[in-house]
């Protein structure tokens, strides 16, 4: 199948223009030069000329304080962008995959959210990233959204990826130990996008790793466990201390209700998935997938 993807130049995007093109599809990955999916112009030329089967959306506008300061760039990127890909997409006749956020819900459940939890995002960017949600799906009826959280990799800017190459150097940092949520590995995320995109069954999926979810100083402190670095540059603190512009639920951590039922095997446990972070590990998805079981 002929995909395009928006925002590869991103973590997901990056990840998921190697994935798709490691099975041997035909992808067109561009980043915001190539493809601004706020311009209904350049959207529809791009989808024009290139007559997808597949737009994949991670393109995104992610920084949470800073969106908290400007809602209408928020909008503009998180809300907009996916409408116009729809709108595009319907025209054209290809299927739709657009990423949204663990931060949509508020953080006031306990245990996992799922698609029958009702989200109340607490932050502007939250705002904007539901938005996104619900206009894509109101424009192009095929159209797949897939939530996810706390995402890690290579090639990206992240938690896990920046504390680490900080705490390489030596500097302390401060880790949050009262927000909860889902880490989610990159190649592992592309991979299931994947097996979304060859069933092309439209709807809401929360795509995570498995397992019961971490505070953020968990997960530093797996981490830091596997790379044997100095753990004594972990500051534990909370996230009042921080006095963010924005707000963040304390519990955003993801369960999916349809992936037993489409026959989806569960996705590798969230803590082999940071010691193949860490490690660099390019194990094929299925093969962990059969490990994991």
């Amino acid at each position: 199948m002929k995909v395009v993807i928006a925002g590869a130049r991103g973590l997901v995007g990056r990840a998921t223009a190697g994935h798709f093109t490691a099975q041997g599809e035909n992808v067109i990955a561009l980043d915001h030069a190539g493809l601004d999916i706020s311009s209904e112009d350049n959207v529809n030329a791009v989808l024009d000329r290139e007559q997808p089967d597949l737009v994949i959306n991670c393109a995104a506008w992610t920084d949470v304080d800073a969106c908290e300061l400007d809602y209408q760039r928020a909008v503009k990127a998180n809300a907009l962008g996916p409408e116009l890909l729809a709108l595009g997409c319907r025209r054209v006749g290809g299927l739709l995959i657009t990423l949204s956020s663990d931060y949509v819900f508020d953080g006031e459940k306990d245990g996992f959210y799922t698609q029958r939890d009702q989200p109340s995002p607490l932050s502007k960017y939250a705002m904007s990233k539901l938005a996104g949600e619900q206009r894509a799906q109101q424009a192009w009826a095929r159209t797949i959204v897939v939530r996810s959280g706390y995402i890690f990799g290579k090639g990206g800017n992240n938690f896990l990826s920046t504390f680490l190459a900080r705490t390489q150097g030596g500097a302390p940092v401060k880790v949050v130990n009262d927000s909860f949520g889902t880490p989610t590995y990159a190649p592992h995320l592309a991979a299931r996008l994947y097996e979304l995109a060859r069933m092309d069954l439209p709807g809401l999926y929360h795509v995570v790793n498995s397992g019961e979810g971490a505070s953020f100083e968990d997960f530093a402190r797996a981490a830091f466990a596997i790379t044997s670095l100095n753990s004594e540059l972990l500051e534990s603190t909370n996230m009042a201390a921080l006095k963010r512009p924005a707000p963040r639920p304390k519990n955003s951590r993801l369960k999916c209700l349809l992936s037993d039922a489409l026959g989806l095997r569960p996705m590798p446990y969230w803590k082999d998935a940071v010691k193949a972070f860490v490690a660099g590990e390019t194990t094929p998805l299925a093969t962990q997938l059969s490990e994991a079981r």
